[in-house]
């Protein structure tokens, strides 16, 4: 069994606001090709969190695959217990919609946000429970990944822990190959 933890900005760090700005359908398509390697090389497990942005669209886009890739599993780790309940009706009604659709769904901590230690104790949760990191983070445009890129780093430090970056060049990238590809009239989901 091979487990992937993806995290990586909130949708309001990217500037991607609602499901048809052409930087998502990008950001999509990069996480899609991510996801095929790591599941083409072992991974059976993605566990993320309902972090509006990637976390989420990462579910979206690996709910996608299960057609090509049934042994792919898709877990939703909250960091406490009614994550969301402080969200607009709109984002709530979406994180219910995504939650229900994983395989497994649970708040690390079975309170309420109470305490930062709450997010350190999710990100221990989610190194030791996780065998490598995709991250959607560039080291010189921070947001909240910072810390998870942090807590990454230092777990690291005494076990083997892949991560991957996919950082803004690579989002660049992503995006030429797939203006290139619509030009060409290759057909995107």
């Amino acid at each position: 069994m091979s487990r992937l933890w993806v995290t990586g900005y909130r949708s309001y760090e990217l500037g991607v606001f609602g499901n048809e700005d052409k930087k998502l359908l990008v950001l999509k398509d990069a996480l899609k090709k991510v996801l095929i390697g790591k599941i083409e090389n072992g991974t059976d497990w993605l566990i993320t969190g309902g972090q509006l942005g990637v976390e989420q669209w990462v579910i979206e886009v690996a709910l996608t695959l299960k057609d090509d890739y049934p042994e792919l599993k898709i877990a939703m780790m909250t960091p406490f217990a009614e994550f969301g309940n402080n969200w607009n009706e709109a984002n709530q009604a979406q994180l219910a919609s995504i939650m229900s659709r994983t395989d497994f769904h649970e708040p690390v901590s079975a309170q309420p946000y109470h305490s930062p230690q709450q997010l350190r104790n999710y990100q221990e949760f989610m190194l030791s429970h996780t065998d490598e990191a995709v991250m959607v983070y560039d080291l010189e445009v921070e947001g909240k990944p910072k810390y998870d890129y942090r807590a990454i780093e230092k777990f690291q430090e005494q076990h083997t822990y892949p991560l991957t970056m996919v950082d803004m060049e690579w989002l660049q990238e992503s995006a030429n190959e797939y203006q290139e590809n619509l030009n060409n009239g290759s057909q995107f989901e």
